[in-house]
């Protein structure tokens, strides 16, 4: 029982069902002089009187037991004070025990045994001749009628409970991928409680992350002011500097604006959880055209699928950018296929490949191999932006071993 709810209710019933036992139990164990009726004794001095005397005949005292036996339709033995038998009309009784007998009702088989102490000292043992259910029968029958009754009137409460439960935590997970979702506030206890706090913490969290996103895209526009005077600077320089100094500081301006670029384009997918537009798009052909700047060939099936063309040349670039950068010198392979309704795009090198237990932390955002870092080449963002763009357009990005050596990228995207 992993239900919240089905705890509760199953709580409630194992209580109901220790109470009723416990109640029985305890009926069971109590003195019977506790429940000894006051007017057995004033029943004996009458019954005492319809009796003969306890010197007359035991025939004289049969037939008059007989006869009550008739009038009250109850089993009936009369004893002696020592125990000895008398008389008996109806059933046998029990076994009669004078050293331990007191007036009063115990139980028995075929039902109560009432004993009475006559007067004159003799006992008389009756027991209904039409058996009725023993009292501990009726006891324990009206505390499970009120332990059903209140099982079924609690099963609406704890349900209804479990339900807002149910309710709040969908409401907490649709938040990790929507901050603007809330969850409803139902009534006014511990649980709406919870469900505001929770509204509150979102609200300030999402003013957290949007004034950090606002933050980041405005130093990134600031940024690109003195970005525009350094390339001017680098550009008046002219003759005035060496070779490899321009094309160091025109590098450097190049891979700051490219950072600058994909900073923005994080922030932008960030504030944005689904796409603007879609259209079709065919992948292999902007595929083939991305593969064309790194004089490289695209292969493979036309594919189309649905999406936002600008995002998705982001996507390829960023994946032909990488594996140029870091697959070495051998051929680098570009192909798109049709897998079971999806657009499967993959990117092979010959390079020195990802570890196994890199593969996945290879696309955390300003995440570098340790290797990638002495180089001071990249940001890190690059395949950050793949798989974000992947997962735009309901697909994804994986890393995985060439089966040649070095690494294999795959990006599976919705055929349309």
């Amino acid at each position: 029982m992993q239900r919240l709810y089905s705890q509760f209710y199953l709580t409630i019933l194992i209580v109901l069902a220790l109470f009723v036992t416990a109640a029985a139990v305890v009926w069971w164990l109590a003195e019977d002089e506790a429940r000894t009726p006051q007017y057995l004794g004033l029943a004996a001095e009458l019954t005492g009187a319809l009796l003969p005397e306890p010197e007359a005949p035991v025939i004289e005292q049969q037939k008059a037991l007989e006869s009550l036996h008739d009038k009250l339709r109850f089993d009936l033995a009369l004893y002696r004070r020592n125990g000895a038998l008398i008389a008996m009309a109806g059933r046998p009784p029990p076994r009669f025990d004078a050293a331990h007998a007191r007036t009063g009702w115990r139980r028995g088989p075929g039902g109560p045994n009432f004993m009475m102490q006559l007067p004159d000292g003799r006992w008389l043992v009756a027991r209904q001749v039409h058996e009725r259910p023993d009292p501990l029968f009726w006891i324990v029958a009206f505390l499970a009628m009120v332990a059903l009754a209140i099982a079924i009137g609690a099963y609406p409460v704890v349900r209804g409970l479990g339900r807002r439960l149910e309710r709040l935590k969908a409401g907490v997970e649709q938040f990790g991928g929507n901050l603007g979702a809330r969850v409803k506030v139902e009534g006014r206890d511990e649980l709406a409680a919870l469900a505001e706090s929770f509204n509150r913490s979102a609200d300030r969290i999402e003013q957290l992350v949007a004034a950090h996103r606002l933050l980041l895209a405005n130093c990134s526009h600031e940024l690109r002011t003195p970005l525009a005077r350094i390339a001017v600077a680098a550009s008046l320089l002219g003759e005035q500097a060496d070779a490899n100094t321009r094309q160091s500081l025109k590098q450097d301006v190049a891979e700051l604006d490219q950072l600058i670029d994909e900073i923005l384009l994080a922030s932008r997918l960030d504030a944005q959880p689904t796409l603007e537009e879609r259209e079709p798009v065919d992948l292999l052909a902007l595929a083939a055209e991305e593969a064309a700047h790194y004089d490289l060939e695209a292969t493979g099936k036309p594919v189309t699928v649905a999406g936002d063309a600008m995002l998705l040349r982001r996507l390829v670039r960023n994946l032909l950018e990488n594996a140029c950068r870091y697959g070495g010198s051998g051929p680098i392979d570009v192909s798109v296929a049709s897998e079971a309704g999806q657009a499967v795009l993959e990117v092979v090198d010959r390079g020195p490949g990802v570890p196994e237990t890199e593969r996945e932390r290879i696309f955390e955002p300003f995440y570098r191999l340790p290797q990638t870092r002495e180089t001071g080449r990249g940001s890190g963002l690059g395949l950050a932006l793949v798989r974000q763009i992947a997962r735009r357009h309901g697909g994804d990005a994986v890393c995985l071993a060439a089966d040649d050596g070095g690494s294999r990228f795959r990006v599976a995207l919705p055929a349309a």
